[in-house]
């Protein structure tokens, strides 16, 4: 433990960007090569293959098109050698949402000037949406990407998921983006085919939507889909065991949910803002919530979904077993505070699918959305600048999210002790693998914020948590929410407001399997975690509604680095 310096590094990624054949089973075993049946088989034998298994970091291999990547401590926008971290937003409405009113353009130019590099249109799915809207809203968007070349537009939809909550769906552009977002929607969407209650035939049906964007990727209808869970425990009915199974379904598709939900805003106080609570996570359970989640859970921690604030909570669980799953931040923007617009006169939703242009209007006190990287923003490790390399940069899980510009830049490695030649360290989401008894450090560098945020003030990252995690395998429970290994292990005081910042904390010599994961705080609010301050004594506290200014506290989260000695 103590401090490091600033260096850089190189890498070997080991997570695939799609299932190794020998995992696929979907592929027979007499299509497969001599080498991938022996490996099949040994996994079988070993109890590594079936339900669950491939998509664990336990059975994944090295893939063999892997190559190295000089990978640098880098801030936003920043080049750090092959890779470029490119900042985003998943989740954004415009006016051919049936609650939005904004225009493609107007929301691709404030993405772009509050700093981002790429955009998911996410319109609901609905009657109208899947009708008119998914087609007529591909105009603007294209005509964006003509206006705005630096910045990244993809079209996807807010899922309406049979028998759950919300999720972006979002394809990389192309002839059949359409088509395919399309066909989707009708066949798969809760709304659209009224398969919105939790029945294990509406269960069923979204795991075959995610196994349907799976196929049309492998049929070249498109380059790549994606699909990410949306305020997943703002209702309680997005089930653990349901989560398992969208990942299940398809690893190449289902990466992930947010960690934080969009709405920051509304947590305002009703003085200057809406009063509400942030996220709008201000309900309370239902016939479709999923009975054993607490009632804590239906309330933001820090401005973090339920699932990912609790350290050893339901994310943990995942993890635990070896689950690639990451979290996202986003907007989620529909109508933004302190905006001075309003919908457009005349017009019908229902018969044209978008409402008309937006037009000056009052200011807007009440509303509880931030423009697109105003307040949140996902931070994507990127091959280069390019739909698909955002896309494998996000199913690779080289993914870091923060609210308020708390810090701008982060890096993370995961690397044998003492060893910092350039052709070493496993950057987030991946998986280092040592030998037995070999001694292992965390290595963390911090570009601090140096520039003012939108709100004017330049933030103070106070302390950075260590969390890590024992690996123990699939659990015997799909509804299993809890990692009880799982605890926050280091706790490291920020002394300095600019420059960089950099840690070292040693694991010692390593003999089980384990991951780790990294938060950070300005420190304006903390509180021991639900599982107790042995395991987490100074984590994000509950949020209160009407009392949470979402600038008085600020955190960033990282995606996890496993560690597998064999």
């Amino acid at each position: 433990m103590g401090h490091g310096h600033a260096h850089h590094h190189h890498h070997d990624p080991v997570v695939a960007a799609d299932v190794p054949p020998a995992l696929d089973v979907s592929v027979p075993d007499a299509e497969l090569s001599p080498g991938d049946l022996s490996r099949r088989g040994f996994l079988r034998s070993a109890g590594l293959l079936g339900a669950g298994a491939a998509t664990t970091v336990l059975a994944a291999g090295t893939p063999a098109h892997a190559a190295s990547h000089d990978h640098g401590p880098g801030g936003d926008h920043g080049r750090t050698g092959e890779f470029r971290w490119l900042a985003g937003d998943h989740h954004i409405h415009t006016q051919y949402s049936s609650d939005g009113m904004y225009r493609v353009v107007d929301q691709a130019r404030h993405a772009r000037a509050y700093g981002l590099d790429w955009m998911v249109v996410t319109d609901h799915g609905s009657a109208a949406h899947a009708k008119i809207g998914v087609e007529q809203v591909n105009p603007d968007i294209v005509a964006a990407r003509a206006q705005l070349r630096d910045l990244l537009i993809y079209q996807g939809l807010e899922w309406n998921i049979p028998a759950a909550e919300h999720g972006t769906v979002f394809v990389h552009p192309g002839r059949d983006e359409v088509a395919v977002l399309k066909e989707f929607e009708n066949s798969f969407d809760g709304s659209v085919t009224g398969a919105s209650d939790s029945t294990p035939a509406n269960e069923a049906l979204a795991v075959a939507g995610i196994r349907f964007l799976g196929e049309q990727v492998r049929r070249r209808r498109v380059q790549g889909a994606l699909f990410l869970a949306n305020h997943p425990a703002r209702r309680g009915v997005d089930s653990p065991h349901e989560i398992r199974a969208w990942r299940d379904a398809d690893p190449t598709v289902a990466i992930g949910m947010e960690g934080a939900p969009g709405h920051q805003a509304a947590g305002i106080p009703a003085a200057e803002g809406p009063g509400r609570a942030r996220g709008y996570y201000d309900n309370s359970p239902s016939a479709n919530s999923y009975p054993g989640y607490p009632l804590e859970s239906y309330r933001t921690w820090g401005g973090f979904d339920w699932m990912t604030a609790t350290v050893g909570g339901l994310w943990d669980s995942l993890l635990a077993e070896g689950r690639a799953w990451w979290i996202s931040a986003n907007s989620d923007s529909h109508v933004n505070y302190l905006d001075t617009a309003t919908r457009g006169p005349g017009g019908d939703f229902a018969t044209d699918g978008r409402y008309p242009d937006p037009v000056h209007g009052p200011l807007l006190s009440k509303a509880g959305d931030f423009w697109p990287g105003f307040y949140s923003r996902t931070h994507v490790g990127a091959a280069g600048f390019g739909y698909r390399a955002v896309m494998d940069g996000l199913r690779a899980g080289r993914v870091w999210v923060d609210h308020g510009g708390l810090i701008s830049g982060l890096d993370v490695r995961a690397r044998v002790a003492g060893d910092r030649r350039r052709t070493t360290g496993t950057p987030l989401g991946g998986v280092l693998r040592v030998r037995k008894g070999v001694e292992v450090e965390l290595t963390i560098d911090i570009d601090l914020a140096n520039t003012p945020n939108w709100s004017q003030f330049v933030p103070r990252l106070a302390r950075v948590d260590v969390i890590a995690g024992a690996v123990t395998g699939p659990v015997a429970d799909p509804d299993a929410f809890t990692a009880p290994r799982t605890r926050v292990v280091k706790s490291f005081e920020v002394g300095r407001s600019t420059g960089r910042v950099s840690f070292t904390y040693s694991f010692g010599r390593v003999a089980e399997p384990f991951y780790v994961r990294l938060r950070g705080t300005d420190g304006n609010r903390s509180a021991p975690g639900l599982m107790g301050a042995a395991v987490d004594p100074a984590g994000p506290a509950l949020d209160v509604a009407g009392a949470a200014d979402p600038w008085q506290d600020l955190w960033f989260y990282a995606n996890p680095i496993w560690v597998l000695p064999q």
